[in-house]
């Protein structure tokens, strides 16, 4: 996403809790010509995205466009996670999320024209699979969060856009390991998690995996155009269309039933 904004002429702060990383990016935009900068920052500590916040205003002199892009990925049974499992997923995911969002809104209020607001989810909020419950349900959070979010914003003129991409070519296993807190204990993924997941599915979600410069290609336009939703890659339609159907047969039997019942 940060080399195709660049691309656009768009000035970049890239955050990572990985410094290094951020380094490497914001390193490789300024090669390219674009302005860019690394800030450290941890979305799993409060005092760290403020810091991180102020120091964007301060390189950059404010924020048009932001991104959390936050996410860690926990495999594991609904009755194999344990209480730091859930701690952690929905303390980076979720809490991550909200408070980026709050450091950095104030940022975006004190700018004048297009602003905007991009929040990754996941194909999951569409398909979900097995072992992947705790990792769902912090996405199925920040949909939620992002739709009520838009609601609010509507009036400023800041637009908010969920973005759901499906799976992706990266380390996101081993980052999102490295970056638990010791004191929650290892990230344990079994052999057979990810097997276990695929299988419950009715598509071959390997056949959908790509780059993120496949996923971030098309989606600065969106984000222009303010849609309120973006799906970056994955044939997750069929799967979609079955679980919407099932909603709709919900509706129709509530209705029935109510008019049955006189109310």
């Amino acid at each position: 996403m940060a080399h195709e904004f660049a691309r656009a002429g768009m000035a970049i702060a890239a955050l990572d809790i990985d410094e290094a990383a951020a380094r490497r990016t914001a390193d490789a935009l300024t090669e390219a010509g674009a302005t860019a900068a690394a800030v450290s920052i941890d979305v799993g500590d409060p005092t760290s995205i403020r810091d991180a916040a102020a120091q964007v205003d301060e390189i950059l002199g404010g924020c048009d466009l932001l991104c959390a892009n936050v996410g860690v990925q926990q495999f594991g049974s609904i009755d194999r996670l344990t209480d730091d499992d859930w701690t952690w997923i929905l303390g980076v995911n979720v809490h991550g999320t909200i408070r980026t969002v709050a450091a950095f809104l104030p940022l975006l209020r004190a700018r004048q024209g297009w602003r905007h607001i991009a929040l990754t989810a996941s194909t999951s909020y569409f398909i979900p699979g097995v072992r992947l419950g705790a990792y769902a349900t912090s996405k199925f959070a920040v949909v939620g969060f992002g739709e009520t979010l838009r609601l609010e914003l509507a009036d400023e003129g800041i637009g908010v856009t969920i973005v759901f991409p499906a799976g992706m070519i990266t380390r996101h296993l081993e980052s999102s390991a490295s970056a638990r807190p010791a004191a929650l204990g290892e990230s344990i993924t079994l052999p057979d998690d990810i097997e276990a997941m695929l299988a419950s599915r009715t598509t071959d979600m390997t056949d959908d995996l790509a780059t993120p410069e496949e996923a971030a290609r098309h989606l600065l336009p969106q984000l222009l155009a303010n849609e309120p939703y973006v799906i970056t890659h994955g044939d997750v339609r069929a799967e979609y269309e079955v679980r919407r159907a099932e909603i709709d047969r919900a509706f129709n039997r509530m209705e029935r039933l109510r008019g049955e019942s006189g109310g």
